[in-house]
């Protein structure tokens, strides 16, 4: 399993702790859900095992530095932007929301977010160049 950040794909270690699913089972307390009752033995089975999945899941994420995940959705929000940019015909609006959302990110968080910083930057430059000529294509097409 990888992890994506700017920096490129990371490979989650495997010998990291692995949580134990019959400690997650015991620790949730799944039973007490309201209708859990009421589910086949295989479906209580599935949702012990699909609570255990989230708790490993939240685990890993917890080890993660919260840098790597930020940027990480920092990327998403460059993504959204440009899909937003690349649609006919453009939508402007939508990209400017997420254009400013990461601005607002990467402005706020100024020298916190270690050796991908460089990388976002560079993407929002990028975006921000996309997104003014398109905007003044956009506009001189309209005349």
């Amino acid at each position: 399993m990888s992890l994506w950040t700017p920096d490129g794909e990371h490979e989650v270690n495997k010998d990291q702790p692995q949580v134990d699913e019959q400690s997650v089972h015991e620790s949730q307390d799944i039973n007490d859900v309201p209708g859990f009752e009421d589910l086949t033995p295989e479906q209580q089975e599935q949702a012990k095992a699909m609570a255990a999945e989230l708790a490993e899941a939240r685990q890993r994420l917890a080890e993660t530095p919260a840098a790597e995940v930020i940027a990480n959705h920092v990327m998403g929000i460059y993504e959204l932007a440009a899909i937003h940019l690349s649609s006919q015909p453009p939508g402007l609006d939508e990209a400017k929301v997420a254009i400013d959302a990461m601005t607002a990110i990467l402005s706020s968080l100024d020298s916190r977010l270690g050796q991908n910083e460089a990388v976002l930057k560079d993407a929002l430059s990028q975006i921000q160049m996309a997104f003014v000529q398109i905007s003044d294509s956009a506009t001189s097409n309209e005349n």
